[in-house]
């Protein structure tokens, strides 16, 4: 479970070059907010995935990409171990992502690259940036106090989908896809069975949440998107309204999060994706 109050994560900054709104909100928070911590992991057996994040400088890239967010105080980027549990929250200003998670992104992930064009690294580069983007929603929803209608967590997971598709349209692809993998890939067939507990939960289904995600990416660029349809990854019939949903979605987005968006400093986030998801890719397209 992905729990409330979300590399790479700065896809965010980008968001949103975007729109003038409302400056005395703003002007009422500062950029530069974002700090990091690495805790050592409890269980031996991550500790490679401590020492990559270290010689990659994870933390500090996803730092740096946060940064143009205007935010009333400090929010700090963890990882550290969870005793077992793949988890992912956000509380108390502080976003900490489990190894646990990490480790479960990086088993998951297939052994040959997808044929809809999505590579291995995708899957873990898409899978791992939607779980900091999708904290990072918690984050800004109730750092800034947006109002959120509808359940909060379908909105992170908008939210996510939102700030990927903010990159070129090939990054965005890649990362939206890897990042529908993660949960796709839990649903075991056409027909699903599920316990009424898991109707019952905060998060929706993993098929729900896939669909979500393919939806947005469908109805902000058909063209980019065309083949989720054409292959029924999409149902046809939920493919109709996308257009309309990413609509309200972007409109959402572009009144409430743009007026806290330091364009100044945001105008520097395509080099350092760039400059950051090259080398990670390259990373593991050896492993």
């Amino acid at each position: 479970m992905w729990h409330k109050p979300a590399a790479i994560v700065a896809i965010l900054a980008a968001t949103i070059f975007w729109t003038s709104g409302n400056a005395n909100a703003a002007s009422r928070s500062k950029s530069n907010q974002i700090k990091y911590e690495y805790v050592p992991p409890k269980d031996p057996a991550h500790q490679p995935i401590l020492d990559q994040m270290k010689q990659g400088r994870a933390l500090e890239h996803l730092q740096e990409l946060l940064s143009p967010i205007r935010l009333p105080y400090p929010l700090t980027l963890k990882v550290a171990g969870c005793d077992g549990v793949p988890n992912a929250w956000y509380n108390d200003e502080v976003i900490t992502v489990c190894y646990e998670m990490l480790a479960e992104i990086l088993k998951s992930a297939p052994k040959q690259d997808l044929p809809i064009g999505v590579s291995r690294a995708d899957t873990v580069l898409g899978s791992s940036l939607a779980v900091f983007l999708h904290e990072t929603a918690h984050a800004v929803f109730n750092m800034l106090q947006i109002p959120v209608l509808g359940r909060e967590e379908d909105a992170a997971d908008q939210f996510a989908a939102y700030v990927m598709l903010r990159l070129g349209k090939d990054e965005a692809r890649r990362m939206i896809l890897g990042s529908a993998y993660h949960h796709a890939i839990q649903m075991p067939g056409p027909q699903v069975t599920v316990p009424i507990r898991a109707l019952s939960a905060e998060h929706s289904t993993p098929a729900q949440r896939t669909f979500n995600i393919l939806c947005v990416a469908y109805g902000a660029d058909k063209k980019l998107f065309a083949d989720i349809v054409e292959k029924e990854f999409l149902p046809k019939d939920r493919a109709e309204v996308c257009a309309r949903e990413y609509d309200d979605l972007n409109f959402a987005m572009t009144k409430l999060i743009g007026p806290h968006i330091d364009k100044r400093l945001a105008g520097r986030f395509h080099e350092v994706w760039a400059r950051t998801v090259s080398t990670r890719r390259a990373f593991l397209a050896r492993q």
